[in-house]
């Protein structure tokens, strides 16, 4: 398969780039001053793309690559490649579902118990060494307060278990009622924002899910609610978020995905009642590692002409 080509959309983990180098013949995206020169050198020697959550494969990308065969995707989220077009064109699509799901929710409860107990802001109180003038103000305990979930898909469900086992009072909403759950289910995310007190988006990012966090929602959850967003930076209005957050209609927010990364809203700095993190929900050692397994697997099943570890056109 040396002589096979795929181009590599962006930098993602060493382990993946090395092996893509090893197994195929590697065309790094990035590396060339403008897509259209990369498209005039390579548009016929592509037939693999692999992409993940900051570039997939757009409409325009699928046009420019005639001989393309698969996007193999390192992530679980699909909102970056044109499903449509690849059906259309007979494309195959795969991403990495399941193996992200425990350190995406694990990562969730970090950001809840950061907010609720101000970990980040306790730590920096040390540091400055604020402790010697007194001790830190009083936080907010997690036992028991109720956890609204946008999305009860495989992460959200990792999310509810965990939660549960906080004594939490798990609800959600989804565009249908979940069978097999005891959970309180809501039919709209007004309903879910009015009934809880922590609202954790879960969900896949489509145009029904865009701004599915608006102005509306962050009122019904209230000053003392908090939101926490692992989904796709999209899935919040950061306008709405800010205003908010900065009038005190929200009590916190604890976010992992912004709607135009890296750039994040420097308004957002200055408040104590936010953890900011850059996008590191599946960033351990071992899931990288498995989700890059992943990838490489879904390519040499589609060229071996095996079944697909996990297709999703």
């Amino acid at each position: 398969m040396e002589s096979i080509g795929v181009m590599l959309t962006c930098p993602m983990n060493p382990y993946l780039e090395q092996e893509l180098d090893k197994r195929f013949k590697l065309f790094r995206f990035w590396d060339y001053p403008s897509s259209k020169e990369f498209f005039k050198e390579h548009s016929n020697s592509i037939r693999a793309v692999v992409g993940n959550s900051t570039m997939g494969a757009d409409a325009e990308m699928i046009e420019a690559l005639p001989k393309m065969e698969i996007v193999s995707s390192c992530s679980v989220g699909l909102d970056k490649i044109d499903l449509a077009r690849c059906k259309e064109k007979k494309i195959r699509v795969t991403n990495t579902p399941d193996v992200l799901t425990e350190d995406v929710a694990d990562l969730t409860i970090g950001l809840i118990l950061a907010i609720l107990r101000r970990i980040c802001e306790s730590d920096r109180y040390v540091r400055s060494g604020s402790w010697k003038g007194g001790d830190f103000k009083l936080t907010t305990k997690f036992t028991g307060k109720s956890v609204g979930i946008i999305g009860l898909g495989r992460i959200g469900l990792a999310v509810a278990k965990r939660a549960e086992a906080f004594d939490c009072p798990i609800s959600y909403y989804s565009r249908t009622e979940k069978p097999g759950t005891n959970y309180k289910y809501y039919p709209s995310v007004i309903e879910l924002a009015s009934n809880c007190q922590i609202l954790v988006v879960a969900c896949a990012l489509s145009p029904e899910t865009f701004h599915i966090v608006n102005r509306e929602v962050m009122d019904a959850l209230g000053p003392k609610g908090v939101v926490i967003n692992i989904g796709r930076g999209s899935h919040v209005d950061e306008t709405e978020l800010v205003s908010a957050l900065v009038e005190g209609r929200l009590g916190g927010a604890g976010i992992d995905v912004f709607e135009n990364e890296p750039n994040v809203p420097e308004e957002l700095f200055a408040l104590d009642n936010v953890v900011l993190l850059p996008h590191v929900g599946s960033g351990t050692f071992e899931t990288r590692k498995a989700m890059a397994d992943l990838v490489l697997g879904n390519l040499e099943a589609h060229f071996l002409n095996k079944p697909l570890l996990t297709p999703v056109v």
